[in-house]
């Protein structure tokens, strides 16, 4: 399995992010494209190679005209919901502004959905967080996790005078997440900033597997360049080694829980990390019809799963073994149909068997709901164009 893994050891931000994915090979010509895909009018672009203590790095630059005014995070909420991008990577854009706007609303005192981002400030979120979560789609992993975040030292200047690092609205961003300790690291300021933190929440499963081999690794650079350290975030991908393929399976039995609520549960487990969620009626004691919950999780994220199976489901008690799981080889392309973006898993066969491709259920439906088509018509054309990538780049 292909993963990335985010290192922030000098902190995250959304242009640091985004540059350590061109640096991966991301293409720049797809940036540059963005802002006039999401309708944002007048943006440019500009890419530079620099180094930051001596490391080669990308660094991403967008130069906003002035806006008229500034927006509502329940308005960029919307702007995404009708952007042209895959199912993945809206549902998890919509869920970071959603993050967002719940930190910055409990800072300030306001509901979320009217917490209000400064001119600039809020087209750069958008262009941020929809670049950064569609760069990773484009990477073509299976999974994203990181290392500690370092949040920096000191101040930030803020709108309202000078605040401690990390700032109000990044601490409520970064809770669950495991922080490096400050006095480890060089980093003199923010380091961190709400859109790094979001992007973490809403990319990451957490710490990466035990064990993995290296396959590349990208920098993206900072605007500030300190002489003491790479003011940079380090983007590694990697091959999920067959050692790490050891799984934990969760399983629990419910009879007091409406079964409306299974779909939510699923979703949860999900965000958590779960590999696959399944349900099936079962007869219980006393004759009582319920169903059983089995989860299968990668071993790091047990213990995370397991605490969404209680939080999002009205079970007293979880069991749990642990089995070895074998996978094909495997990783991810997006395909267009009639503009649109569908990711598709290509499965490469033992033995010379060849390749197998399968389109994300999500991004199918997402994309005939665009189109006004059916389901199995947009898959049976995304399989075929899929089909004939691959190939295309075998030859």
């Amino acid at each position: 399995m292909r993963i990335a893994i985010i290192d922030p050891a000098a902190g995250i931000s959304g242009d640091m992010t985004l540059g350590a994915l061109l640096s991966l090979g991301v293409p720049g010509a797809w940036l540059e494209e963005l802002p006039g895909r999401l309708g944002i009018a007048g943006v440019g672009v500009t890419i530079r190679d620099v180094r930051r203590a001596g490391v080669g790095c990308k660094q991403v630059e967008f130069a906003i005209p002035e806006q008229p005014h500034g927006r509502h995070v329940g308005e960029l909420v919307r702007l995404v919901e009708g952007a042209p991008v895959s199912a993945w990577v809206k549902e998890r854009a919509v869920r970071a502004f959603r993050l967002v706007g719940e930190a910055e609303g409990r800072v300030h005192g306001v509901a979320p959905e009217r917490v209000h981002l400064h001119e600039v400030g809020a087209v750069d979120a958008v262009l941020d967080i929809v670049g950064a979560i569609e760069g990773f789609e484009r990477l073509g992993v299976d999974a994203v996790y990181h290392w500690p975040v370092a949040v920096g030292t000191g101040w930030v200047q803020a709108a309202h005078g000078r605040l401690p690092v990390p700032a109000p609205a990044t601490a409520i961003l970064l809770e669950g997440l495991d922080i490096a300790a400050a006095a480890s690291g060089p980093v003199e300021g923010e380091a961190t900033t709400p859109t790094g933190a979001a992007l973490l929440r809403v990319l990451s499963a957490g710490p990466p597997p035990g064990q993995w081999r290296m396959v590349g690794s990208g920098w993206g650079a900072g605007q500030r360049d300190p002489k003491h350290y790479p003011n940079a975030l380090r983007v590694l991908v990697a091959e999920e080694a067959a050692e790490a393929g050891r799984v934990v399976l969760l399983a629990t039995d419910v009879d007091d829980m409406s079964p409306e609520y299974v779909e939510p549960l699923r979703q949860a487990l999900m965000a958590a990390g779960a590999l696959d969620v399944q349900t099936w009626p079962v007869q219980m004691k006393k004759g009582r019809q319920g169903f059983r919950v089995e989860v299968m999780a990668p071993e790091p994220l047990a213990d995370a799963v397991t605490t969404e199976l209680f939080r999002h489901s009205t079970t007293a008690g979880v069991r749990r073994w642990v089995a070895e799981r074998a996978t094909l080889p495997r990783h991810q392309v997006t395909v267009r149909v009639d503009g649109v973006p569908v990711r598709v898993k290509v499965l490469e066969q033992t033995g010379g068997g060849g390749v197998r491709v399968k389109p994300e259920y999500e991004d199918v439906l997402a994309a005939a709901r665009a189109l006004g088509k059916p389901p199995i018509d947009v898959a049976r054309a995304v399989e075929r164009d899929a089909a004939a990538l691959v190939a295309k780049t075998k030859e």
